[in-house]
């Protein structure tokens, strides 16, 4: 029997659900609505213009880690469609995939450009319909297995299925309240923080290769890279912060105190034995002198300035209780954290679809027959890296084949 398919939104998750839909079943019917005038615009910007596809961990139970809501969601529909198979999807249509040093994985060309073709030449060979300018403004049920589709440009149309793909766009998420579903609201994820800290004045652009973050009165803590920016705190160890902290740090409306070990992963014991070190094997040298760990000088220089020791000391003449103050200011340094910032172009949003409304072996509504669900419009996201449009293509793939 041949079917109308309407994909609403028209961006990684709608394209991929909506080309491998029509591939499987030619004779189906397969229409995007789009709102905007812009067609995959996160697949455009993200990995700076040359979009991040995937990542290269390639072991279901270990990729689902990286998904702070989701993680056992996603458990089944990464043993169906993973890492592995999208980088397979990509080659097989002439788009080669490349690995970089820290696993995220770009298309070889170096531009999300390639990527963008890709899509709209696959839905042009299977005849996708792709309406731009076009949102879905109501949804409503026909008889027990029809919907009617109304858009803001007055069109109506009776489908057979229907695909939420709109990511976070509150007016779906209303639509789908209106259908009797849950939506969380949706808070930031993937977001940096600001602070007016006297020691990271002038040092923009230094990065620490590892450190470890925990916030005050709280249980959430990462490590990692960490980058400081002009307006405050960035880099793996903060967004990997903000995506599991995505919610309590809303709450809090991002005012905290962020505690910073610049060691990376030394316990104030173990600092303050470094230094009694120092002072034997380095007598004679100047505390200015000295290389702490893995931080830059001008890093270096700024935490001894805050430590308000006299830095042309020798390590001879360090006393006990100055030594404690350093080991503290390296192992436990505290930052007064008041607001974020967005991640470069990119716009990750923590919310969507109640999990347990979906059925994730089809990705089906649990609520309504022939409702199904992929990609950002769900309460699913993960940390920077390409796990995002994995979900996206995870999700979008297992609709095709329910569809």
């Amino acid at each position: 029997m041949n079917e109308k398919i309407v994909i609403i939104g028209g961006g990684a998750a709608g394209f991929f659900a909506a080309i491998n839909i029509a591939k499987k079943k030619p004779s189906n019917r397969v229409i995007i609505f789009e709102k905007s005038d812009k067609l995959l615009y996160k697949v455009q910007i993200s990995g700076g213009g040359r979009c991040n596809v995937t990542h290269s961990c390639f072991e279901p139970m270990q990729l689902v880690k990286f998904y702070p809501r989701g993680e056992k969601s996603l458990i089944s529909i990464f043993h169906r469609f993973q890492p592995k198979d999208t980088i397979e999807w990509f080659e097989s249509r002439g788009v080669p995939i490349k690995r970089e040093e820290d696993g995220r994985m770009f298309p070889q060309s170096n531009t999300s450009q390639t990527i963008l073709d890709c899509f709209l030449k696959e839905a042009k060979k299977y005849k996708v319909e792709i309406y731009i300018n076009n949102g879905v403004d109501d949804i409503e049920k026909t008889n027990p297995d029809k919907w009617l589709v109304k858009t803001n440009n007055g069109e109506k149309l009776v489908a057979d299925k229907v695909v939420f793909c709109s990511g976070s766009q509150v007016r779906s998420w209303k639509l789908l309240e209106k259908l009797g579903h849950t939506v969380s609201a949706p808070v930031p994820s993937l977001f940096t923080f600001n602070t007016k800290d006297q020691r990271l004045n002038d040092l923009m652009g230094t990065s620490i290769p590892k450190v470890q973050l925990k916030i005050k009165g709280t249980k959430l803590k990462s490590e990692g890279p960490l980058l400081i920016t002009h307006w405050g705190l960035s880099g793996p160890a903060i967004l990997k912060l903000s995506a599991w902290g995505a919610r309590e740090l809303a709450s809090i409306q991002y005012k905290f105190t962020l505690q910073v070990n610049w060691t990376g992963t030394k316990s104030y014991d173990e600092v303050l034995d470094d230094l009694k070190e120092f002072k034997i094997s380095q007598a004679k040298k100047q505390i200015s002198n000295t290389h702490f760990y893995e931080l830059t000088n001008r890093m270096r220089d700024s935490l001894l300035l805050f430590s308000k020791i006299d830095t042309n000391k020798k390590w001879a003449d360090v006393s006990l209780n100055e030594m404690k103050v350093l080991a503290q200011l390296f192992s436990d340094s505290h930052i007064e954290i008041n607001g974020k910032s967005t991640n470069k172009d990119e716009f990750v949003t923590c919310g969507g679809v109640d999990l347990k409304e979906v059925d994730f072996k089809t990705m089906q509504s649990k609520i309504h027959p022939n409702l199904f669900f992929a990609g950002e419009v769900l309460d699913i996201d993960a940390i920077t890296g390409g796990f995002n449009f994995q979900a996206a293509w995870s999700s979008a793939w297992i609709v095709s084949e329910s569809v």
